[in-house]
């Protein structure tokens, strides 16, 4: 790969827009922030422009590509931005990729950042860290597939089966978003498994209003009982919290079969409900003849906990006679899966991602 080959890329938020430049899958200037907040579309739109002009002269170059994550939804595939939540003024479709190209004569790539999140991570974070570990521990067993989730202001998802990002027929593939809450039947996941469903579990269990419930950094410290607070509430908010997101992941990865990476603003607060996750992830069904079998087919394992990462990735199973012959083949009957919070931190994932997406399309 050409090492000259730099991409721009952008982290879209509703709060913030961050900016960066990769060369060989590495940041060469320091990531800054400009806020999103915009009186008119013009202003915002202008700002994403200045904010890749300003990378322009901090990385002494002009890019090979552009490439970014924006929120959906949206018609990724050719650039254009549909009605966004949490950036209002994106209304009727923004033709975000022709703009840029006018602007600054390169390709330009836009996907959602579940999927650059779950790509970076695929390429250089968890997945090849956990190869490298059963490559020493004498395990011929290899992972290709990823399920990655972003957990913050939103609920995202991506993923990548042998090494390839699913996009979908719709630019919507892994948008597990919209999942079913599986504790509130006719709401969405999101209300269970992001930054105001920590705070409204809290504020409900402490007799609280809303607006008064401390921040889920905040409520994370108190849970582990490190700052003052209603303990028992707090616990309560990220019991819900994995309470669901372990539904949500079950469902997922029962498709993917993969390995599970979580990041976003909340995946900090892993001590608290990665325990529950995987508790709830491996807990069985029950039939109506009172009977148990597997939740998954599949037995997940906490990769935070070092026991459990030493039997994820311990060699296991035998050599078996192929009939009628002397030969031998390797089987493993144990199907294994592993939950673990991002290696490379969840914008330099981002980045990553992007990066390596761009230079695919290129053909760099």
């Amino acid at each position: 790969m050409n090492s000259k080959n730099t991409i721009f890329i952008l982290d879209a938020g509703g709060t913030g827009f961050k900016f960066s430049a990769v060369q060989d899958s590495r940041e060469i200037i320091k990531s800054f922030t400009i806020p999103s907040a915009s009186v008119t579309l013009e202003e915002q739109l202008r700002k994403i422009i200045s904010g890749f002009h300003e990378t322009e002269t901090l990385c002494g170059c002009k890019p090979t590509a552009i490439s970014f994550c924006f929120p959906g939804p949206a018609d990724y595939p050719n650039g254009i931005i549909g009605d966004l939540e949490n950036l209002p003024l994106f209304r009727g479709g923004v033709a975000l990729k022709d703009m840029l190209e006018n602007e600054f004569q390169c390709p330009v790539f836009i996907n959602n950042d579940g999927d650059l999140f779950a790509y970076g991570e695929a390429l250089d974070g968890i997945l090849p860290e956990i190869n490298k570990l059963l490559e020493q521990q004498g395990n011929p067993k290899r992972y290709k597939n990823l399920l990655g989730v972003t957990l913050g202001t939103g609920f995202g998802a991506g993923i990548v089966i042998d090494g390839v990002l699913l996009g979908g027929d719709n630019s919507a593939g892994g948008e597990i978003n919209r999942m079913r809450n599986y504790m509130y039947y006719n709401t969405s996941i999101e209300d269970s498994v992001t930054i105001r469903a920590v705070r409204r579990v809290y504020a409900k269990e402490a007799g609280l209003v809303f607006e008064d419930a401390p921040q889920p950094f905040d409520i994370y410290e108190i849970a582990m009982g490190r700052k003052e607070g209603n303990k028992a509430a707090a616990l309560a908010s990220w019991e819900e919290f994995a309470i669901v997101l372990a539904d949500a992941i079950a469902n997922a990865v029962t498709l993917v079969d993969g390995i599970v990476v979580i990041g976003g603003g909340l995946s900090g607060a892993w001590p608290v409900f990665i325990p529950t996750l995987l508790k709830k992830l491996n807990e069985p069904f029950v039939d109506f003849n009172g009977n148990t079998f597997s939740r998954m087919e599949i037995q997940a394992y906490n990769l935070q906990d070092a026991n459990e990462m030493v039997a994820f990735t311990a060699k296991t199973g035998k050599m078996i006679r192929v009939p009628f012959s002397n030969k031998e083949v390797w089987y493993d009957p144990m199907k294994k899966i592993g939950v673990g919070i991002t290696r490379l931190g969840t914008s330099s994932a981002v980045a990553v991602g992007a990066y390596a997406y761009a230079v695919k399309q290129l053909g760099l």
